[in-house]
């Protein structure tokens, strides 16, 4: 069993993922600090922005609002939710964030476990904007 040292990993050490909306930040990974019952990172949305619906098939996913307001859809249900409030999504409820506020929202995720392969843990249900401009829609674990 391979052991690994704790390591902070900085904000700044990670690249934007904007592929689904928002710029979403995988910080504690398999890859980055050998994490291997699932994975931590921030969701950076701006006013109007949104984070395209998907869904996981393997991983619940836990989310905590640091700042901002957002409205969650919940396999189509919106729900409000405010810095300080956190919400937990069972495997294969489809959810998209949208940023209803006037600044900048920044909210924690987890997911965990693990899917058996990176490419099997995100299912994109609809395009985003980037996806639109050119991107083609994935399945990955490398964000929520």
């Amino acid at each position: 069993m391979t052991m690994h040292r704790p390591r902070i990993v900085d904000l700044s050490e990670t690249q934007p993922n904007r592929r689904r909306g928002g710029d979403l930040r995988a910080l504690l990974t398999p890859t980055a600090v050998g994490a291997t019952s699932g994975f931590m990172g921030l969701a950076i949305v701006q006013p109007g922005d949104r984070i395209g619906e998907h869904y996981h098939p393997y991983s619940e996913e836990f989310v905590y609002v640091v700042n901002g307001l957002l409205e969650v859809d919940l396999d189509g249900e919106p729900h409000a939710m405010r810095p300080d409030q956190g919400l937990l999504i069972p495997p294969n409820v489809r959810h998209r964030f949208r940023n209803v506020g006037d600044i900048e929202a920044r909210m924690v995720f987890h997911l965990g476990p693990l899917a058996p392969r990176p490419e099997l843990g995100h299912v994109d249900t609809e395009h985003t904007d980037s996806a639109e401009r050119g991107a083609p829609p994935e399945r990955t674990e490398a964000a929520s």
